[in-house]
């Protein structure tokens, strides 16, 4: 019996050694002289390590981190007024996310103007910049700032279903994301296709692949987010940097006082 198990195991690892050698000629050459290391083991379980190894491997190769590169989505509104003339002027929306090692940078683009948030995960410094109405706003966070900004999404729980759907040519999966205030909204997502920098988001970061679509409710307004594009081509470095002049300065405190007198 042990002997069979040995072989079977063998002929798997083997197998793979051929995959994983189509997709990625340096992860095939590591298998193939694992496998000439199997050959000559006569321990059971030496062979059934490699063979677990192997089984990693290959989810490694399936799945895409995407480390560089640059994700856009375009943005519906739904205001859920019989007047939407504040959805009207938010129609054609979109939202680009570029991603570099630690750091991120989402620019959300609509008719009304630009926002634009900037992080790094590493050194944790963060700005927001604000284009409305001619008026341009940097607010500067804190780390404790960044923290309490996202707290809302940053203990999400998801739900994974086995419901699938295909949504700009991508086949997707179904989770429900359910928030700390008892709220809970629909993602769809993709396993294969992961964000190195998992900082980049704090509402996906419990989230095990990319998000293809949701929508997120902020007040009387309901957000669908569709991707539209990926690419994966550098992008320069100078897309992370903090303006240094033409923007009014103010701390995140500051701007939460203005909010809340409006």
């Amino acid at each position: 019996m042990e002997y069979k198990v040995k072989v079977y195991l063998m002929q798997v690892v083997c197998k793979a050694a051929r995959l994983v050698g189509r997709l990625n000629m340096q992860l095939g050459t590591g298998f193939y002289y694992l496998y000439a290391i199997t050959n000559k083991m006569k321990n059971l379980k030496g062979i059934t390590l490699i063979f677990f190894l192997v089984i990693a491997g290959l989810s490694s190769v399936a799945q895409k981190i995407i480390s560089e590169g640059t994700i856009v989505y375009d943005v519906v509104i739904q205001t859920g007024d019989k007047e939407p003339q504040k959805g009207d002027a938010l129609q054609g929306a979109t939202s680009t996310i570029y991603l570099k090692a630690n750091n991120s940078r989402t620019d959300l683009v609509s008719a009304l103007g630009k926002e634009i948030t900037i992080y790094n995960s590493k050194t944790d410094n963060a700005v927001i910049l604000k284009e409305f109405s001619g008026q341009k706003l940097m607010i500067e966070l804190t780390k404790e700032n960044w923290k309490s900004k996202n707290k809302m999404y940053s203990d999400i729980k998801y739900e994974l279903t086995s419901e699938v759907k295909n949504i700009s040519g991508y086949n997707t999966k179904k989770a429900i994301a359910n928030m700390p205030d008892g709220k809970s909204f629909v993602v769809y997502y993709v396993p294969d296709l992961v964000v190195a920098n998992k900082a980049y988001d704090a509402t996906f970061t419990n989230l095990p692949g990319l998000p293809i679509q949701y929508e997120i409710e902020s007040g009387k307004m309901k957000f669908r987010y569709t991707i539209s594009k990926i690419s994966y081509d550098p992008v320069l470095v100078s897309q992370f940097d903090f303006p240094t002049s033409g923007y009014r300065v103010m701390t995140y405190e500051e701007n939460q006082k203005m909010k809340r007198g409006n």
